[in-house]
């Protein structure tokens, strides 16, 4: 009778880590279909944005281009999480790059039809910002999940693996000298 108690009660603990883990890989993989809808919407505006600098900011073809060549891969398919996540961080800084050459162009800045667009992408940014910060707390929660024992042993009978969070680039760190933007 104690031997079949001890069994239910070990076969009761392997179902609840088994179902937590499982829990945790969806919504890792919720938390990433949030993030990636938000990128979409992202990758949706750029042709918006990238038309209407064009008519002012014709030596920028070079990064223009790369911010549409970028769109294009990020939108091709097939691509891992980590290629996403790659894709993505060159996507944010060639859009910054490009918010940065607005500045030589007073005429964009006043455009109500750039305004508006740079809003939206403000807006997308700040989304996706959250997006990212949804991602990584789940995928902290189930890094902890299947790198914690017993939770270790049953991930590695599962086959699951470590997921990647999304990290700034280191220079994207670096404290914003104001002073140089202005006499930039």
């Amino acid at each position: 009778m104690i031997l079949l108690i001890v069994i239910a009660v070990v076969a009761l603990m392997l179902i609840l880590l088994y179902n937590g883990l499982i829990r945790k890989k969806n919504e890792v993989d919720n938390a990433f279909g949030g993030m990636d809808a938000q990128l979409k919407k992202r990758y949706d505006l750029i042709p918006n944005l990238v038309a209407t600098v064009k008519q002012y900011a014709a030596h920028e073809k070079e990064l223009l281009e790369k911010v549409t060549q970028l769109r294009s891969k990020a939108l091709g398919g097939n691509l891992s999480a980590d290629d996403k996540v790659d894709i993505d961080n060159e996507i944010s800084g060639a859009l910054r790059s490009i918010m940065v050459a607005v500045e030589n162009y007073p005429v964009l800045k006043a455009s109500d039809n750039f305004m508006n667009l740079q809003r939206t992408l403000n807006e997308v940014e700040s989304q996706i910002s959250a997006a990212r910060r949804a991602y990584n707390a789940a995928v902290t929660d189930y890094n902890n999940g299947i790198e914690t024992f017993p939770g270790n042993m049953m991930a590695g009978m599962m086959g699951l693996q470590r997921k990647h969070v999304f990290e700034i680039p280191e220079a994207e760190r670096q404290n914003v000298n104001v002073k140089d933007l202005f006499n930039g």
